[in-house]
């Protein structure tokens, strides 16, 4: 059995997906990597079965008509051999250094029976336009290099969200929660990270930069611009969010205030891509998004609305919408990625 299952999926991905397995590859025969190419129309196949035929064992090439980004991370999932699975996106790539480290405890933690849920290691934000880089770790708010449980999590900043970039789950577990990610949706990654959550008992935190996030495409889906054509996806996405969990029925305080921030982030988001589009179709649709929730699960809606960061979202006036898009700007520059 293989200790890390990497799927990459791959879209008219041919310029740059080979780096990517390049990358992964330095794990060896520990790592299997799964080329998913989702019905690409440039050479994307040609190149995934090349790579397969250069390194046998390691690499699998698997053909699927066009699905999305999710048909082809739950195609990932459905031919994992790994004890854990990862995602790598075609045009992002591995810290060599950092995935060899991240093996070294995985397996040490295999050979002692010890089967962590969650492996969650850092990711850096890289724009090579601007030759600037930014790392988000999670030091401040997780125990490092110990398994742990969410009782001894601390304050996550709102930079520190956990993402598909950062984690690492247990293949058996993924499948016991029956996590299954929409076809031809955009942004399914935050179902990912958030659906699995209530199932981790046992997590491990790496202090080590591992994933590097590729920004800076014009046709990227966290282009704003792109993001704003997209507005109904992310609505639909925040719709899966509020109905995978009733976090009121939630046990765990830690882990429901996680997820509660996390779901007010997704919806914080939405609300101001609606905002800045500014049109009358647009603020009913941020309208009716907040009215889903508070309709579907309105303890949920209580529980959303006490974080300072919802109220604003809600606002009807023209000054109040100015000052949520400014406050957004200044985050944007902030970061650096404006």
């Amino acid at each position: 059995m293989k200790l890390l299952t990497v799927a990459i999926p791959c879209y008219n991905s041919q310029d740059y997906m080979r780096h990517a397995v390049e990358t992964a590859l330095v794990g060896g025969d520990d790592v299997e990597i799964l080329i998913i190419n989702d019905g690409s129309a440039d050479d994307t196949a040609k190149i995934a079965d090349e790579l397969e035929l250069q390194n046998p064992g390691i690499i699998r090439a698997i053909h699927q008509e066009n699905g999305g980004h999710g048909e082809a991370v739950n195609t990932g999932l459905k031919n994992a051999a790994g004890i854990y699975y990862k995602v790598l996106d075609s045009d992002d790539w591995f810290d060599r250094e950092s995935l060899l480290k991240i093996l070294d405890v995985l397996r040490e933690m295999v050979q002692e029976g010890k089967l962590i849920d969650m492996m969650i290691s850092n990711y850096v934000y890289e724009k090579p336009s601007i030759h600037k880089h930014k790392a988000i770790r999670y030091a401040s708010a997780l125990p490092e290099d110990k398994i742990f449980g969410w009782n001894e999590i601390r304050h996550f900043k709102i930079s520190q969200n956990i993402l598909m970039h950062s984690v690492i789950y247990r293949t058996k577990m993924l499948r016991e929660c029956k996590l299954l990610l929409p076809k031809h949706t955009f942004y399914v990654d935050n179902i990912f990270v958030y659906t699995p959550l209530p199932s981790v008992k046992t997590i491990y935190y790496m202090n080590v930069d591992l994933y590097r996030y590729y920004i800076g495409r014009e046709d990227q889906s966290v282009n704003e611009k792109v993001m704003i054509g997209r507005i109904d996806q992310q609505i639909k996405i925040n719709k899966i969010m509020i109905d995978a969990h009733d976090l009121t029925k939630m046990h765990n305080k830690k882990l429901r205030d996680y997820m509660l921030k996390y779901l007010t982030m997704m919806m914080t988001v939405s609300s101001i891509f609606l905002i800045k589009e500014g049109s009358e179709e647009s603020l009913k649709k941020r309208t009716e998004l907040w009215n889903y929730l508070k309709e579907t699960n309105p303890g949920m809606g209580r529980m959303v609305n006490r974080y300072a960061l919802s109220r604003p979202m809600q606002f009807r006036g023209k000054a109040g919408r100015k000052i949520v898009v400014w406050g957004y700007s200044l985050s944007r520059k902030f970061y650096g990625f404006s």
